[in-house]
This record gives structure tokens, C-alpha cells and sequence, in this order.
């Protein structure tokens, strides 16, 4: 017999002597419980006895983990209001741990008569949805690396692209988690240097209608169906296990986990779109709708719905998904896509609003990365520098100047001198130190490095969309051909340019972000918006790696490691002078002169000059490092400053060509960069 069971414990939670559900559904005026065996038949349906501050609930004896279930919501049908319960359709529970089975495309998914959206459809959906699966509460993982801000390197990558043509995996373990918990590629991560690897979306997510009719299928997961389940697809028997264990050795190699979480919208989409889940469940809780057009949905993400932020219920949602997968799954952060959603009211967005405090302050949570992708489509929604200390944000600036920069675009020394400088135009007037800027030349969403220096346009057609998709701002060049060369020259110059860009992303005060298969010269072959590329396009090419770019990233990775005033906790701004007069931080023309005023306007190469302080321990042993960057098509003469008299520079990377120094000058090819580091001379003191 069934029993009124716990509101508070959301969701389906084994107990002794049976299960407890509990289903938010403040309009709903009855609930349905069905309960499914191991191959999607349902063998029981009861409802749920009892309902508390819109918390529908009930114990169900005989119940344990590894049942399926899913549940119907009787209501109200009146799309012009924003309701539309339809007990027609089996509806994935939020709070669900795991889900079972395949979605499918199908015209019984939809809650709505196609050809009359104001009525219901009343075709059963059981056959073609995933059905929530009762699970085990698992053991909490305790043991996080804690790696500091300021030593943190990340490493994009996305779960099936980085695994399903490495050669050093089995085919049981290619395109899963299983994949990543691999000996081979943990060493390999290890080897490069990164301390962290953040995961595109694992949350469970379906394919979107029009990419199925194409024939295609979504390769990067931003279309979440549940905040709680890992993605089947990216497992073989049992996801939460196999994610796991992945975290597990991963952390064993002291490398981080950051999870891409989609908080935003759902894959429910717009009015047009099926009933899976909160759209049947509570669709004027968890979405917002025009106070004027509540059949239709706010659209702020681009892709049909937002989520409303502003509710309360929503919120509690968003922060027991994040508890869960930093104390139950082990992950150690969380970049969030289209952040500004979460900080949005009616009225626009805010950095105080409840929801980023709440994140920010929540106990659980206080040793958590968060980052923000600190933009989307709807009003006022680039937030760059907009976001509450506590939060780090992906910086586009920094990719943008960069890259425009090494193109040898004219006036971008004094943007590239306040991106390499941390972004402290943008984070510092917040109170938040350089780590708030990620720092990144490539990304998921985008030409690869190598593509940015091989193509000046997108090549998208396989994407189905007529090349119309895909950023047309990509500030690339291809240095003489469209695409693949055999011109070496050509090819010596593309090589050079990408190192140059990698190279600067390392040297730059900030925490840098580097895409997976960067390091080995990775193409997509010019597409840049592979979110539909499920296959080689968007799977890193492991068989034409360029393993010597490789060991020229990990260098300047471990460059980075060694040098503590590349990683400051604080902004530098020249205000201490070491004995010889220089500030802690310069900004030199090539004579060695400070570059002031004017000059800036006409500078193109350029040195960043940083001096240690008797504060800076410690790099007491190192009185200070340069970089010098010349970014035009001609050899620069770069003339050293004497910083100590107990000192001499030292050669630590070049891009290009290792020229020596000579009575403190030194040849830097054209576009190039070259690093030194003043270190006290042997038996000096």
C-alpha cells in the first residue's frame, strides 16, 4: 500500500521498505506514477497519495533501484495561459539520476494536435521516451586536487571527439567515459601539462529534430533533457559508475574535472516542440512566457525556451544538480553556457541576482570553479566583466585581440598589451584578480588554431545550412591558399602562427584555456560550428598528429609552471621600482625604450617587461622575464634592458628561429615571439 512518503526528498529515493517519489507540479491536479521493468514495459501505476506546497509525493512499497518510471501530470490544458498538462505523455522526472532507453522522434512526443496547436494530442508517448530509472544514492567523492587559480591550465575537449579515433583505446572504450579513464590518455594529459579537463555537456541530452531529418546528430550536447543523468551515449552498461571511475583517475593524476552545464533552456524547445519533461510538468514554473503571449516562450538562448531563473523551485534545481555532481560525481567546476540566463529578471540582468549568489555562496559548493560564458541573444546580454567576484568568464576579448594581432592587424599592441596583462580593464574594477579572465585563442564554437591560420572563411555546407551558420568574425587568414597547402613555405609560416598563438595564450597573466587537439595541429577543415559533426569532422585526427607542435606546447606549457611571474595572484600596474628604476611591469619598444602616450598608436612589435620585487617570493632567484613579440613580416633587432646588476638574460623559448643574443640585442624572426628570463648570475651575492 502505498504511503504519503517525503516531499523534500525530490525526486525517486530508495528507502528501507520501498522508494519514495516526489514531483514538483504546483498546477497539476493529479499525478501518475508508472512504473516500467528492465525492457521499457510497464508492469504497475499508482498515484501519488499526497501534495504539499505543490510537492506531489508518496512512498511505494517494493520499489528498489534499477526500476523505471516516469510519470503523467493531469491539469489543465490552455496554451493561451501557458498550461499544458496532457497525462497523454510520460514525463522524465528532473530529478532523475539516470534515464534508460532512446528517445525517438515521433509525432506522439508532442503534446500538441499538429495540425491545431490549441488542442492536445492525446497518442501515448511511452514508447519513444527514455524512462527515469530509480538509482542507489551514491558515496560522496571527498578528495578534490584543489589546484590554485593561478596554476590552473584547462583543457577543452568533448567526450566522443577526444576518444573515437585514438589509437590507444579499444573499441568498447571509444566515445565513453571509459575512454578517458584510460592509462595511455591520462598519461598523455599529464605529459602536456594541463591541470584540468573541461567536459562539453554529459548531461543527458537528445539529437534535435531537424539535425535527425538531415541525418545528422548533435556532436556537442548544449540540448539537455535532464540536469542530473549522465549521457548514455557516452557509456556502456552503467553511466554514473563508468563517469566515476573516470573522475576518479583522473584525480588520481591530479587533473581537475569542469563539467559544461546547460542550465539555460531544455530540449523542449519552442511552442512547436515535444512534452518530455518540464513542459508537461510545470511549464509556467520552469520556463519563461510573455506576459502578453503565454502560448508562445521567451527566447533568449536562441534555441526556443529560457528557464526562469526567477523562480524559486527552478533555482533549488539548478543548485542540488551542481551539489550533486561536485559531491556525489566527483567533478571539481562547472562552465556555465549562457550564463547571463542565470542572472536575468524580467527586467534584465543582474550580477546580483539570487541565483548567482546562491551558487557563489552555497556552502557545498565553496571550493568549486565557476565559470561564466558571460553572454547570449537576449537584452543586454554580454556581461563580459559583468559577473560577481567568486565567478571566472571565458574572455572572448583575448581571443579576438590575439588573433588579430599575430594577423599583423594595424593598432592592436595596446589591446594585446591589456589582454596579456590579465584583462584588468575588464575584471579588476569588480575586485577580481587576472585568474577571472579565461583566457583562450580557440574554443568548441569555432575554427581550431590550425584552421584559424589556414582558412579566412567558414566551410560549414555539411552542417545542412548553407554555409549560414557559424561565426563570420573569425579575424583568420589563410596566408596564400584556401585550406591545405603543399607549399612548405606556406606551411612553416601556419606552424610558426599557431605556436605564436598558443604561445601567447601561456604567457599571458589570466587562466589560459587551451582546445583539445590544438596541441597536435588538429582541422576540422575549415568548419567552424561542428556542433552537428558527429563524426570525422568534429573527432580529433589522433593518426596525422603533429607530434612535434605537441612537444613545442608542452614546453611553453612547463615554461608557464616554472615561472611564477607569468601565474600573479594580483594585477601588476608599475607601481614598485626595482634598484635599477624599472616598475614591476613595462611595456618596451623594440630600442628597449618605454613605449608612452602616442607611441602606442604606431607600435607593432612590442616587449612585455616583468620585474620581480622583493614581495614577489618566490621569484626572489629570478629577476625577470620578457617577451618579445613581433607579429610583422620583417626581422626586428629587440634591445635587452638591464634590470640587475647581477644578472643576464637568458634564452627560455622562441617561436621562430633561436637567434643569440649579441651585446644585449637580439634578432626576433618576423612573426615570432622569443622569451628570457634575467636570472642572477652564478656566485653573484
Amino acid at each position: 500500500m502505498i504511503t504519503n512518503g517525503d516531499p523534500a526528498l525530490l525526486g525517486a529515493t530508495p528507502l528501507e521498505g520501498g522508494c519514495n517519489f516526489a514531483l514538483y507540479a504546483s498546477e497539476a491536479e493529479r499525478i501518475e506514477l508508472c512504473l516500467f521493468d528492465t525492457n521499457g514495459n510497464e508492469y504497475a501505476r499508482h498515484d501519488l497519495p499526497a501534495v504539499h506546497r505543490g510537492v506531489w509525493h508518496g512512498l511505494v512499497p517494493s520499489v528498489s533501484a534499477g526500476t523505471g518510471y516516469g510519470f503523467r501530470v493531469h491539469g489543465a490544458w490552455d496554451p493561451a495561459q501557458g498550461l499544458r498538462h496532457n497525462p497523454a505523455k510520460l514525463l522524465v522526472d528532473p530529478y532523475a539520476r539516470q534515464l534508460r532507453g532512446e528517445y525517438q522522434w515521433h509525432e506522439d512526443v508532442f503534446g500538441h494536435d499538429a495540425n491545431d496547436p490549441m488542442t492536445t494530442n492525446d497518442n501515448d508517448s511511452a514508447a519513444f521516451v527514455p524512462k527515469s530509472v530509480v538509482t542507489s544514492q551514491q558515496a560522496s567523492i571527498h578528495r578534490h586536487p584543489l589546484i590554485a587559480w593561478k596554476d590552473s591550465i584547462i583543457y577543452e575537449a568533448n567526450v566522443r571527439g577526444f576518444t573515437m579515433h585514438h589509437p590507444a583505446l579499444s573499441s568498447s572504450e571509444r566515445g565513453r567515459f571509459a575512454g578517458l579513464s584510460n592509462g595511455q590518455i591520462i598519461e598523455y594529459l599529464k605529459a602536456l601539462g594541463i591541470t584540468a579537463i573541461e567536459l562539453l555537456p554529459v548531461h543527458a541530452f537528445i539529437d534535435e529534430h531537424f539535425l535527425v531529418q538531415r541525418g545528422l546528430r548533435n556532436a556537442w550536447g548544449y540540448n539537455s533533457l535532464n540536469f542530473f543523468s549522465p549521457m548514455q551515449r557516452y557509456a556502456g552498461e552503467d553511466p554514473i559508475r563508468e563517469f566515476r571511475e573516470m573522475v576518479q583517475a583522473l584525480h588520481d593524476a591530479n587533473i581537475e574535472v569542469i563539467l559544461d552545464v546547460v542550465y539555460n533552456h531544455t530540449a523542449e524547445g519552442d511552442q512547436n516542440g515535444p512534452t518530455l519533461s518540464f513542459r508537461g510538468i510545470d511549464n509556467r514554473s520552469y520556463y519563461r512566457l510573455p506576459s502578453d503571449t503565454r502560448d508562445h516562450y521567451i527566447n533568449d538562448t536562441g534555441t526556443g525556451n529560457t528557464i526562469n531563473a526567477d523562480h524559486p523551485v527552478v533555482q533549488d534545481l539548478i543548485i542540488d544538480s551542481l551539489r550533486y555532481w561536485y559531491s556525489s560525481m566527483g567533478v571539481d567546476g562547472f562552465r556555465f553556457d549562457l550564463a547571463p540566463i542565470l542572472g536575468r529578471h524580467a527586467g534584465g540582468f543582474s550580477s546580483r541576482h539570487p541565483l548567482l549568489a546562491r551558487i557563489a555562496n552555497d556552502r557545498a559548493l565553496k571550493h568549486a570553479k565557476l565559470i561564466a560564458e558571460p553572454w547570449d541573444i537576449g537584452p543586454g546580454g554580454y556581461q563580459l566583466g559583468g559577473f560577481p567576484p567568486g565567478w571566472a568568464e571565458w574572455n572572448d576579448r583575448y581571443r579576438d585581440t590575439t588573433r588579430q594581432f599575430w594577423r599583423g592587424d594595424e593598432r592592436q599592441a595596446p589591446a594585446m598589451a591589456r589582454r596579456l596583462h590579465g584583462s584588468a580593464d575588464i575584471f579588476e574594477a569588480s575586485g577580481r584578480p587576472p585568474q577571472a579572465s579565461i583566457n583562450f585563442v580557440a574554443s568548441h564554437d569555432g575554427f581550431t588554431t590550425r584552421d584559424v591560420v589556414s582558412y579566412e572563411s567558414p566551410h560549414n555546407l555539411a552542417n545542412g545550412e548553407d554555409n549560414r551558420d557559424g561565426h563570420q568574425h573569425n579575424y583568420s587568414a589563410n596566408y596564400g591558399v584556401e585550406g591545405d597547402s603543399d607549399d612548405p613555405a606556406v606551411n612553416a609560416l601556419r606552424r610558426r602562427q599557431q605556436l605564436n598563438l598558443i604561445a601567447t595564450l601561456l604567457l599571458s597573466q589570466g587562466t589560459p584555456m587551451l582546445l583539445a587537439g590544438d596541441e597536435i595541429s588538429n582541422s576540422q577543415s575549415g568548419n567552424n560550428n561542428a556542433y552537428a559533426q558527429d563524426n570525422e569532422v568534429s573527432w580529433i585526427d589522433w593518426q596525422n598528429a603533429d607530434h612535434t607542435m605537441r612537444e613545442d606546447v608542452a614546453s611553453f606549457i612547463a615554461l608557464r609552471r616554472e615561472t611564477p611571474l607569468l601565474r600573479q595572484r594580483r594585477y601588476r600596474h608599475g607601481l614598485r621600482s626595482n634598484a635599477l628604476g624599472w616598475k614591476n611591469i613595462e611595456w618596451l619598444s623594440p630600442d628597449g625604450a618605454v613605449l608612452h602616450g602616442v607611441e602606442w598608436h604606431h607600435a607593432t612589435a612590442m616587449t612585455m617587461l616583468l620585474c620581480a620585487t622583493d614581495s614577489d617570493n618566490p621569484v626572489s632567484a629570478q629577476h625577470g622575464f620578457a617577451v618579445l613579440q613581433n607579429p610583422t613580416s620583417r626581422d626586428i633587432v629587440f634591445t635587452l634592458p638591464k634590470i640587475a646588476d647581477d644578472g643576464r638574460w637568458q634564452i627560455k623559448r622562441a617561436t621562430g628561429a633561436a637567434n643569440a643574443i649579441k651585446e644585449d640585442t637580439i634578432l626576433v624572426q618576423a612573426r615570432s615571439l622569443t622569451c628570457l628570463s634575467c636570472e642572477p648570475t652564478v656566485g653573484a651575492g
